[in-house]
This record gives C-alpha cells, structure tokens and sequence, in this order.
C-alpha cells in the first residue's frame, strides 16, 4: 500500500456542490448563450481541494465527465471515479426505508474501510447515522448548502477532520 493509499479519500459531489443552484452566484453568472451550469464552478476550488492531505475522488452522477467537464475548470487533474452500481429493487426498498442516500452504501463499499469525508448536498442524518454503524474508518459527511455550493467555511471544517484524522 502506497502512502497515497493510506490518505483518506474525499467523496466529492458536483451538482450543488461545486456547482451552486442558488440566484445569486459566487462567481460568473449563468451563461445565457450556451445555458452552461459549468460557468457557476468557482476556478479557485480546485487548488484548495488538491491542498487537504486526502485522496480525492469523484462521487457524482457526472462519473467521468467530471475529469473532462469539471477537474479542468477548477484546476483538478484527473481522479479516481465511483461509478455507481445498478439498483436492485430490494436494496432500494431497504434505503427508502431507512431514509438513506442512494450513494451511501456505494461510498461505503468503495472506502473499503479507509476514513473517508463525503461532501455533497443531499446527504441527512440516516446516512450519517447508517455510516458510523457501518462503516469501521472514521468518516465525515459534510452537507454543503445547494444555494451556494461549497464554501470557505466548508473547506476549513474539512481540512480541520483531515488533520485530525
């Protein structure tokens, strides 16, 4: 195992995290021409994600057009891709039912037991609650605001896990 392998992994989110839904955007408005959400990613994202001491990862329905259609606006180079297994219907019925992230146990499947920061705008208390009792590494899940994506604040409470981790 490599001492890359040993960093934990950031599971990163693209739609409402890096890309921000809300009206009044960080960074440069919505381009009417070519109705490119691309245009709301923040380019200084990037550097600060590839400074925290973790493996980042992308955990996004963009799979691999993340490292063509993001990493490059945001200044990320290519990076490891969660790509998402087919649901099955008794699975599904299980995660309903427990409220959970349809993401939540992919993620957990994929650490493979390495301490992980998931960071994503849709994640709530059952998937926190099912990860720490599933999940044997340490793990933060790190809900970020859609209206305004991942911010200054965010990066710090992260940065700060890391380190401590």
């Amino acid at each position: 195992m490599t001492d890359h392998d040993k960093k934990p992994l950031l599971f990163l989110d693209v739609d409402g995290t890096l890309i921000p839904f809300g009206r009044h955007q960080r960074h440069a408005p919505l381009d009417t021409t070519s109705d490119s959400y691309l245009s709301r990613l923040d380019p200084q994202t990037g550097t600060r994600l590839a400074a925290l001491p973790c493996q980042l990862v992308w955990a996004t329905t963009w799979e691999n057009e993340a490292n063509t259609e993001v990493a490059p606006r945001i200044g990320l180079p290519p990076l490891p891709v969660v790509h998402w297994p087919q649901p099955t219907s008794a699975g599904e019925l299980e995660d309903q039912w427990f409220n959970l992230h349809w993401k939540t146990r992919p993620l957990v499947t994929w650490a493979a037991g390495r301490p992980f920061v998931w960071v994503d705008d849709e994640i709530n208390e059952a998937d926190e609650t099912w990860v720490a009792a599933h999940h044997p590494g340490g793990a933060l899940l790190h809900r970020v605001e859609a209206a305004q994506g991942i911010i200054d604040a965010d990066l710090k409470t992260i940065e700060k896990w890391l380190k401590a981790t």
